[in-house]
């Protein structure tokens, strides 16, 4: 489906959960999150519905997402049901990847294409810090789970914060030498106020530009990430820069929340809900989120909050 501004909207990010195993610092808050009525949140009966509506209107791609979309209990369901819609060519999944080691090969059976791991440092003292209750050797287990899997493409997605992993970007970008895997460094979004972040923390991606001299441009893959390759390594080194150099002007998404709302834009306070709705109701709802996509996400840095009115964990990261 084409919005206003002419820009065609072919992937849905769809969160199945606001829950998460993690305490991310920039994602949510230490005590967790006030757990919502079950009568609040789609069921998966009306995820599937709303990834048919979307479908029909023109939607080709799928991420799942959360919260930790893997504390889930009826996640490979989900995923299964999902990836057999009509014209839905790619369903993939964003993870924490601590619950990988028991799932990985369940994930891939059920259809699942792609994995997104979560990984900020590569210090387990500061994995800890940031997660506030996680474990890097959790992580690598998923992780390794996911290679074992057969897994193609992974991805691991790393935000930078200026004065906490800034001195790790040669080590992170290593990864894509090590394993066949990309890399994608992410601009901190000024969203979740936990009172971690000063002014110093929402570095540019150019940084790891500049710690990268190697770093040569590679061919896009038609996703938002610039990217780039280092010599010997597998994968790619990709830039993410919703902050320094927007690309609303080709954001080809939107947004379904684990509660049932539409977000046109991650950072737009607007909201269009398919609760409850049969799938001509939802369908139209759709419409009216798409063709009410804005230009862009207005200013974002430490002065300039995010007006989407939700942490991340209740968006979908």
């Amino acid at each position: 489906m084409i919005d206003q501004l002419g820009r065609e909207i072919t992937y849905l990010r769809l969160s199945v959960t606001e829950l998460c195993n993690l305490r991310c610092r920039y994602c949510m808050p230490e005590e967790g999150i006030c757990q919502k009525s079950h009568f609040d949140m789609l069921t998966e009966e009306e995820m599937i519905l709303a990834v048919k509506a979307a479908a029909s209107l023109g939607i080709t791609k799928l991420r799942i997402t959360g919260g930790e979309p893997l504390v889930k209990k009826n996640i490979l369901s989900i995923c299964q049901h999902a990836a057999a819609v009509e014209d839905i060519k790619e369903v993939c999944l964003t993870t924490n990847g601590i619950l990988l080691p028991q799932l990985a090969g369940s994930l891939k059976e059920a259809g699942v294409k792609r994995l997104n791991l979560s990984l900020d440092t590569l210090d387990p003292k500061k994995y800890t810090y940031i997660t506030r209750i996680g474990s890097l050797e959790m992580f690598w287990a998923g992780f390794t789970a996911a290679l074992k899997a057969g897994f193609e493409k992974i991805k691991i997605n790393t935000v930078l914060i200026g004065g906490f992993n800034d001195n790790e970007i040669i080590a992170l970008a290593d990864l894509t030498r090590q394993y066949p895997v990309d890399v994608r460094f992410i601009e901190l979004m000024p969203m979740y106020d936990s009172g971690d972040f000063d002014q110093g923390a929402f570095l540019p991606c150019t940084k790891v530009l500049e710690a990268l001299p190697d770093a040569v441009p590679a061919d896009p893959d038609g996703g938002v990430a610039r990217l780039y390759h280092l010599p010997g390594a597998y994968g790619k080194i990709g830039l993410i820069r919703p902050v320094s150099a927007n690309f609303c002007g080709t954001c080809n998404r939107i947004r379904l929340t684990a509660d049932g709302k539409i977000k046109p834009c991650l950072h737009s306070p607007m909201e269009y809900s398919l609760k409850g709705m049969d799938f001509e109701g939802m369908r139209e709802q759709l419409k009216k989120a798409i063709f009410s996509k804005p230009a862009w996400h207005g200013d974002l840095d430490a002065v300039h909050r995010s007006l989407s009115g939700r942490n991340m964990n209740q968006i979908g990261g």
